[in-house]
């Protein structure tokens, strides 16, 4: 048994060196990673979960850190009171619901990302470079499309995933991401 953990070790540090070489984003990485844990699982070394499972904390995990993330640079860029309140609500919600989905992973043995992935570090330097209106209206256009995606997903992790807690997770969280969105659609719409 000791001789199949220590295997089962190797392989999961070969896979983060590689990981690591490739110039993948720290999202990548966590798949990568949670994936080769899955393998293991036959060897009780691996996840708690299914891998559609794991992949759904991993997005869902990314997609948190990057709305606290963009919520904190609104809070000091954005002109709006209206927009500064959303980020702040963007900060605080996401934020505990990030603690939430962090310790579920940590029980379940479910790697997270340790940073916003390439696509959201790019959308956050694009946002950066943007001041005044231009940057309210591009922050907004950016919550309202992130909220879409992130209602799609936990609309699917509800109804598909199988672990209970992630599950109830998912269920938990879905309707303050339905409310952000809705919060998100009245500021787009009266900046119009």
């Amino acid at each position: 048994m000791k001789k199949i953990s220590l295997m089962v070790m190797v392989a999961l540090a070969a896979c983060s060196f590689q990981a690591c070489k490739s110039n993948k984003d720290s999202k990548e990485t966590a798949d990568s990673v949670n994936a080769a844990k899955d393998t293991a699982n036959a060897v009780n070394a691996g996840m708690a979960v299914a891998e559609d499972d794991a992949k759904f904390a991993v997005n869902a995990a990314n997609g948190g850190m990057a709305e606290v993330a963009l919520g904190k640079l609104a809070q000091g860029k954005a002109v709006s009171a209206k927009v500064k309140e959303f980020a702040n609500m963007m900060v605080m919600d996401h934020s505990k619901a990030n603690d939430e989905l962090m310790a579920l992973a940590k029980t379940k043995n479910i790697t997270l990302p340790d940073s916003v992935g390439m696509d959201e570090k790019k959308e956050m330097d694009e946002l950066s470079k943007k001041s005044g209106k231009a940057f309210d209206k591009a922050y907004v256009n950016a919550m309202v499309d992130g909220h879409k995606k992130a209602v799609n997903l936990f609309e699917d992790g509800s109804k598909n995933l199988k672990d209970a807690d992630l599950k109830a997770f998912a269920d938990k969280t879905l309707p303050v991401i339905k409310g952000h969105l809705e919060r998100i659609n009245a500021i787009h719409d009266s900046m119009k």
